[in-house]
């Protein structure tokens, strides 16, 4: 596989005209040049808000969906790219930031900046067990499972938090 990190034009059109693509670069937010990874987080703030007052059941259905049909597309979007995790994949953020907002689904504004925040830590600085899962799980799954991790990680610190405010 090839070991290219910049999308050229004919990259970003493959990603955007395959429906797997699309999604794997979190609708377009995975192209800008740099950050790809808190642009992608960002991003699925928009769609959270917009669900944020489901039920918590429907809100399970949404992230194992999601999560499956991110497997799947990352997977796609990795070949096509032949980079099997490129930066510019980021269901996998949009996912993990769902993960890590469940405990913000109630809560004040602040809560949701808090959770975009510890996201984004676990999901960079990748602690153990994440950075083992990253490293030895590849492919689709791969990209999707270490996100999925840290939006735990920053769940479960935004819940503590929040008992602890409360």
């Amino acid at each position: 596989m090839s070991t290219k990190y910049v999308l050229d034009p004919a990259d970003r059109r493959r990603l955007l005209t395959s429906p797997a693509g699309w999604l794997a670069c979190g609708f377009g937010s995975g192209l800008t040049p740099k950050a790809q990874g808190t642009f992608g987080s960002a991003a699925a703030i928009l769609p959270w808000l917009l669900l944020r007052d489901l039920p918590p059941l429907a809100w399970m259905a949404i992230l194992v969906v999601s999560f499956a049909v991110g497997v799947w597309a990352c997977e796609i979007a990795g070949r096509i790219l032949g980079v099997a995790d490129h930066r510019s994949l980021v269901w996998d953020e949009f996912v993990g930031q769902w993960i890590a907002l469940l405990p913000a689904l109630l809560a004040p504004w602040w809560v949701v900046l808090a959770g975009f925040a510890l996201f984004r830590l676990f999901d960079v600085w990748k602690p153990w067990p994440i950075a083992w899962f990253d490293r030895r799980v590849k492919g689709g799954l791969g990209v999707m499972l270490d996100d999925v991790i840290a939006g735990l990680f920053a769940a479960a610190v935004l819940s503590l938090v929040l008992f602890f405010v409360r």
